[in-house]
C-alpha cells in the first residue's frame, strides 16, 4: 500500500473551507437574487426565450473555480477575471469557451461588474489581508437589485468599504445592490463542511500521532511551513507581519 504523502504550497487544509464558500456563493446569491429578498427578480438558469443571469467571479483560485462551477450548473452566464492567465486558461479549457475569461484590470472588472447580475468576490491571499479591487465606483454601475457576496470577507474583503454581516442579518443594502458578507460561510452547510474539513485534516493528525510533533515537523517540509507558533515565537512571515500592522 503506497503511504500518503503531503504536498506542499497548495494550502490543503483551506481548500476544502474554500470550496464550500465558492459552492455556496452561487447559492446564497440566487436566493438575494430573488424578489422577496430585495433582489431584481433574476433567474440564473433563465428559461426558453430569456437570457440566463450574469455570474461575475472576481478570483479563479479555490473558491473562484468552485463559484464557476455552480453558476454553470445552474445554466447562468458566467465571467471569470483573474491576474493569472495560468487559471484562465484552465478555466477556458474546463469549459471549452462556455465561460468568459478575463485579464482582472480595472477596466475589465469595472465593465464586467456593470453587467453583473450576481458579483462574487473571490480574491484571497492566504494569512493576508484581501486586496480591495470592486471599488464603490464600480459597484455604483451595477443595476438596482444586483447582489454582491464577498468571500473574501473572512480577510477583510475584497469590495471596497463592504462590512461583516452575520448569519442572522446576512445582507444589507447600499448602492441599491444587496450586500452579502458573512465570515465563515462554510457554517451553513454545518456537516458537510465538517465532513470535508475532517477529510483534509486526518491524514496529517495521523502523521503527528505516528511521529510526534517534531518528529512530523521534522520530515514534512510542508508541515514545518504550516508551523506560526514556535517556543513563544511567531514563525510565519506574513502572519508577524500583519500582527505588527494590527
Amino acid at each position: 500500500m503506497k503511504r500518503w504523502k503531503p504536498r506542499g504550497g497548495n494550502f490543503p487544509l483551506l481548500r476544502p473551507m474554500s470550496q464550500v464558500a465558492g459552492r455556496l456563493s452561487i447559492q446564497v446569491g440566487a436566493w438575494f437574487l430573488q424578489s422577496q429578498s430585495g433582489g431584481s427578480g433574476i433567474l440564473l438558469g433563465g428559461v426558453p426565450g430569456i437570457r440566463p443571469g450574469h455570474v461575475v467571479v472576481v478570483g479563479a483560485g479555490n473558491s473562484g473555480a468552485q463559484a464557476v462551477q455552480m453558476a454553470v450548473g445552474l445554466g447562468a452566464r458566467v465571467t471569470v477575471l483573474d491576474l493569472d492567465p495560468h487559471k484562465l486558461s484552465a478555466i477556458d479549457a474546463d469549459y471549452r469557451g462556455r465561460v468568459a475569461t478575463l485579464v482582472a484590470n480595472p477596466a475589465n472588472i469595472g465593465q464586467a461588474t456593470a453587467a453583473a447580475d450576481l458579483l462574487v468576490g473571490a480574491v484571497l491571499v492566504p494569512a493576508s489581508r484581501a486586496p480591495t479591487v470592486i471599488s464603490r465606483e464600480f459597484i455604483a454601475g451595477m443595476r438596482p437589485g444586483s447582489v454582491i457576496v464577498d468571500i473574501a470577507i473572512d480577510q477583510g474583503g475584497c469590495v471596497e468599504g463592504i462590512r461583516p454581516t452575520s448569519h442572522q442579518a446576512p445582507v444589507y443594502r447600499e448602492q441599491e445592490v444587496n450586500h452579502y458578507a458573512v465570515p465563515n460561510m462554510p457554517a451553513l452547510t454545518g456537516r458537510s463542511s465538517t465532513l470535508a474539513l475532517t477529510q483534509a485534516t486526518e491524514p496529517y493528525l495521523a502523521l503527528l500521532v505516528e511521529k510526534g510533533p517534531a518528529g512530523a515537523v521534522a520530515g514534512h517540509p510542508d508541515l514545518a511551513r504550516g508551523v506560526n507558533t514556535q517556543a513563544g515565537r511567531i514563525m510565519n512571515a506574513v502572519v508577524a507581519r500583519e500582527l505588527e500592522r494590527w
